[in-house]
């Protein structure tokens, strides 16, 4: 048996990030990931990183490339009506987001991870998480043969399908749930950047997205029937209905090519208090999933990471519990903040109804925010990422 401070359930950003700063803090953690190394690598995910998320890398020591290939974004569009409205984060919120795709932060991460010797073991099947109430363990097979790691800690950052919540025992845990019934049906393409800020597009047919990676690098959504699939679009269908639901100017500038990664997700809002039981630590999507409208999903992983290493950290410097003892509460005030507002801005983009009324009622929503200084400073205080609770 393997014995170490912290067991990491999960390779994703939130899992390895965590990883990487209690190294640093001189705590010792094993990761374990049931997907292959490059399988991790390689999963296409959110780009928009609000500034506590990248100071979070910074301080992981992972910024340096982050710094010199983001793109710096002071504003964003909002499209409707046939015009566009653009959203100064600068003078509204005095901040700014950084676009680095999620792809790029897991792969420094994990070459950090490996710079410093540590241990992620991959390909772990059937992970079992047991011992909660005093001396957890969590047990897996690798390459033919079973082992286990005790720990004094499990942090469960394994995602929404992973096994650290459905390991807490039966009605100790409380979960919200709201199922949109539609979807994104995302494409990722080798083509410059529609615009050179994002655009979140509300039409009568969709809503749609224009988005990037890099300035040669484009990521599009378009709003698709929760039954669709990613079979029944082709490339063709695809960039023809992103055109229909942009506006003219902003059509014209579109350049098309063939899809790098395409995919279909489905939206939903989730929840699952408390975020700790016992030695077991909910993170990320574990813990809660948003609506990728608001683009808050990787950066509460990342605010929940910043709750639990600061909470480990005084645990084993100076044997404090009480930071322990409120990372769920800590963290779920946050949560909800942001849950609220993905919902929000979720409600005046995409087509909800089929009926005339609830389209008024969401374009009477979107020429308020263009006319009011105060509707579209709240947004901005949003999107930049509302500030942490102090310690």
């Amino acid at each position: 048996m393997r014995r170490t401070q912290v067991a990491i359930v999960g390779a994703g950003p939130s899992g390895l990030l965590l990883a990487q700063l209690l190294g640093r803090s001189g705590i010792e953690s094993i990761v374990v990931e049931r997907r292959s190394r490059e399988h991790v690598a390689g999963r296409v995910r959110a780009g928009v990183l609000e500034p506590g998320t990248v100071e979070l890398l910074e301080e992981a020591g992972v910024g340096e490339r982050m710094r010199r290939e983001r793109l710096v974004h002071r504003g964003f569009r909002l499209a409707f009506d046939g015009g566009v409205v653009r959203v100064d984060l600068d003078r509204h919120a005095g901040s700014s987001v950084s676009i680095y795709g999620q792809t790029e932060i897991t792969r420094d991460l994990i070459e950090a991870r490996a710079a410093a010797g540590a241990e992620v073991r991959f390909d772990a099947a059937d992970v079992s998480i047991g011992g909660l109430g005093g001396a957890p363990r969590v047990s897996f097979r690798r390459h033919g043969r079973t082992e286990e790691i005790a720990c004094d800690f499990v942090a469960g950052c394994d995602g929404y399908h992973g096994v650290c919540r459905r390991s807490v025992p039966a009605g100790a845990l409380h979960t919200f749930e709201r199922i949109h019934p539609f979807g994104w049906l995302g494409v990722l393409a080798d083509v410059p950047p529609a615009a050179q800020e994002l655009i979140y597009a509300s039409h009568e047919r969709g809503f749609a997205l224009c988005s990037m990676r890099s300035e040669s690098r484009s990521r599009y959504y378009l709003q698709c029937g929760a039954a669709e699939r990613v079979e029944e679009w082709s490339d063709e269908r695809f960039w023809e209905e992103l055109r229909l639901r942009l506006p003219a100017e902003v059509a014209r500038n579109l350049s098309v090519g063939p899809s790098v990664e395409k995919s279909m997700a489905q939206l939903r809002s989730f929840v699952a208090e408390p975020m700790r039981l016992g030695r077991l630590f909910l993170a990320g999507d574990a813990a809660h999933i948003v609506p990728p409208a608001g683009a808050k999903g990787l950066n509460l992983a990342a605010a929940d990471v910043r709750v639990l290493h600061r909470a480990l950290t005084e645990h084993y410097r100076t044997g404090r519990s009480d930071l322990i003892e409120r990372y769920s509460e800590t963290c779920l005030a946050r949560v909800w903040k942001a849950v609220r507002f993905s919902w929000w801005f979720t409600a005046i983009t995409h087509v909800l109804d089929d009926d005339a009324f609830s389209r008024r009622i969401q374009l009477a929503e979107l020429r308020y925010l263009a006319e009011s200084t105060a509707a579209l400073s709240s947004l901005a205080e949003n999107y930049v990422g509302l500030p942490f609770a102090a310690a």
